[in-house]
C-alpha cells in the first residue's frame, strides 16, 4: 500500500446499496468529488456504466450526468488516502433476535481504518446507516481510531441518519425536511454547511445518540400511524364507515397531520420493520417493555390475511380459484420486495389452492426468486384476463387507471389493499 500526503475535501462514500447509491449521485451532482465504493465488483461496473442496481426514479440519469466528471464507484478503498470525508452506507438488517447486525458496520470500519492509515490529514467519519444508539461512541470511532492509529484529535465522528423514501429518494435527499447532525464536535456545523451546501433545510445539531435515535423514533412513529389507521379501518369496516373520510377529519387537525393515515394492507420494506423489531429489542435490552411498538407489529402482520379471509368468506373456499395480484414490490415504484405485504398473502393463497397470476410494473424477476410456481404476466390486462378476483397491492399509477379492463374477469370480484381504483365495485380490506 503506497502512502500520500495530499487530503483534499474529497468525498469516499462506503456501501453501493440503495442508501450509498443516492447519496453519492445526490452529492456529486451538488458538486462534491465523489467515490462510492462497495466490494461487488458487478454492481460497481454497473454503476460505472450508469446502470443502477437498484430502481429508483431519476438515478440512472443522474449517474450518467455526473459519472467521468466528479463521480466515480470503486471495489477498493484507495480513494479513502486522499478523502476529507467517508460516509458509511452499509446495510444494519435484523438478527433472529430483531436487534440490528452491525457486522457491516464492522467491516466498513476496519476497511477504513486501515486505508485511514495513509492518510495524514483531517477526516471526517459520517454515519448514515442506521444504527442502535450509542453504535458511533463503542464501536465506529473506537474500531477505525484502532485500526488506522489515528486520533481523535484530527478525526471527527459525525451521526447523519438518512431519511430517504424509495420511489422519491433523490428529491428528498435534495429537498429533505430536515438535517440532522449528531456530534461532540463544535466543527459539525462547519463540516454539515459544506457537505450540504446548495440544499436549504434546517439543521438540527444534537449528541450523537440523539441522531441515531431519531432514526428510529421516525419510522417507528410513522408505522403506528399506518397500523393505527389499519385498526381503525378495521373497526369502521364493521360499522359502514369510511375510515379514509374519517381519517381525513382526524388529519385537520393541525396537531396531528394528515400523512400516514392511508388505512390498507400494511407496511413493509427494508426500514420500518426492521427499525421498530431493533426498537423494541432496545427497550428490552434497557429493561423497558415496548407494548405499544410490540403491538403495531402484531397489527401489521396479521393484516394482510383480512384479504385472504374476504376471498374466501366470499367464494366459500379459494382451490382452483385464480386470483390476479396486482403489486408485489412494498410499495409502488420500486423492486424491492422485501418484507412486501404481498409475501404473507401469496404464502396464504398457495396453502389454499388457489391459482396466482402476479404483475408489477418492475418486482417481478425479485418476486420470481422467492415464488417461481407463480404465473408472472405483462400486464395488468393479462392478469386479469379470465380471474376470478383482484387483489390490488401498491399504488401503482397504472393501477389506478384500469377499469374497463376488469370486464375480462370471470367474477368481478376486486379488492384493495391500497385504496387507488375509480370503479364502484370493489372491497376495500379495511373500508
Amino acid at each position: 500500500m503506497t502512502c500520500s500526503s495530499d487530503s483534499t475535501k474529497q468525498i469516499s462514500v462506503i456501501g453501493g446499496g440503495y442508501v450509498g447509491l443516492v447519496t453519492a449521485a445526490c452529492l456529486a451532482d451538488l458538486g462534491h468529488m465523489v467515490t462510492l465504493i462497495d466490494i461487488d465488483e458487478e454492481k460497481i461496473r454497473a454503476i460505472n456504466a450508469a446502470r443502477s442496481p437498484v430502481a429508483e426514479s431519476g438515478l440512472n440519469e443522474l449517474l450518467a450526468k455526473n459519472l467521468g466528471k466528479n463521480l466515480i464507484a470503486s471495489s477498493d478503498y484507495e480513494s479513502v488516502k486522499r478523502s476529507y470525508l467517508s460516509i458509511i452506507c452499509v446495510n444494519t438488517p435484523a438478527t433472529q433476535t430483531g436487534s440490528a447486525d452491525l457486522s457491516s458496520i464492522e467491516a466498513a470500519c476496519l476497511s477504513l481504518g486501515h486505508a485511514l492509515r495513509c492518510n495524514s490529514g483531517d477526516h471526517v467519519v459520517v454515519t448514515k446507516s442506521t444504527v442502535p444508539p450509542g453504535t458511533t461512541e463503542s464501536l465506529i470511532q473506537p474500531l477505525v481510531l484502532r485500526t488506522s492509529g489515528r486520533s481523535d484529535k484530527n478525526t471527527i465522528f459525525l451521526s447523519n441518519p438518512e431519511f430517504l423514501r424509495e420511489g422519491s429518494a433523490i428529491s428528498d435527499f435534495m429537498s429533505p425536511d430536515r438535517i440532522i447532525a449528531g456530534s461532540n464536535n463544535d466543527a459539525s456545523s462547519e463540516i454539515i454547511s459544506w457537505l450540504y451546501a446548495g440544499i436549504s433545510a434546517p439543521v438540527m445539531f444534537t449528541s450523537v445518540k440523539t441522531a441515531e435515535m431519531s432514526k428510529y423514533v421516525t419510522n417507528a412513529f410513522l408505522a403506528t400511524k399506518i397500523s393505527f389507521s389499519n385498526e381503525i379501518g378495521n373497526v369502521c369496516k364493521r360499522l359502514g364507515i369510511d375510515v379514509y373520510e374519517v381519517m381525513q377529519c382526524v388529519g385537520m387537525d393541525h396537531r396531528i397531520s394528515p400523512h400516514f393515515f392511508n388505512a390498507g394492507v400494511g407496511f413493509g420494506g427494508a426500514c420500518f420493520p426492521k427499525d421498530i423489531r431493533a426498537l423494541i429489542s432496545l427497550a428490552e435490552e434497557s429493561g423497558e417493555t415496548s407494548r405499544l411498538l410490540q403491538a403495531v407489529m402484531d397489527i401489521n402482520r396479521t393484516q394482510p390475511y383480512r384479504i385472504v379471509h374476504q376471498l374466501e368468506n366470499e367464494f366459500g373456499g379459494l382451490a382452483g380459484k385464480r386470483i390476479a395480484l396486482l403489486g408485489l414490490a412494498f410499495k409502488a415504484a420500486t423492486d424491492d420486495i422485501r418484507e412486501s405485504r404481498a409475501i404473507p398473502i401469496i404464502q396464504a393463497f398457495l396453502e389454499k389452492g388457489a391459482v396466482l397470476v402476479g404483475y408489477d410494473p418492475l418486482a417481478m424477476e425479485n418476486m420470481k426468486k422467492l415464488f417461481p410456481e407463480i404465473d408472472y404476466v405483462k400486464s395488468s390486462s393479462d392478469a386479469l384476463q379470465g380471474a376470478d378476483a383482484c387483489i390490488v397491492l401498491t399504488e401503482s399509477p397504472e393501477f389506478a387507471a384500469l377499469n374497463g379492463e376488469f370486464d375480462q374477469m370471470n367474477t368481478r370480484m376486486i379488492i384493495e389493499g391500497r385504496r387507488i381504483l375509480q370503479t364502484k365495485e370493489k372491497q376495500g380490506i379495511c373500508w
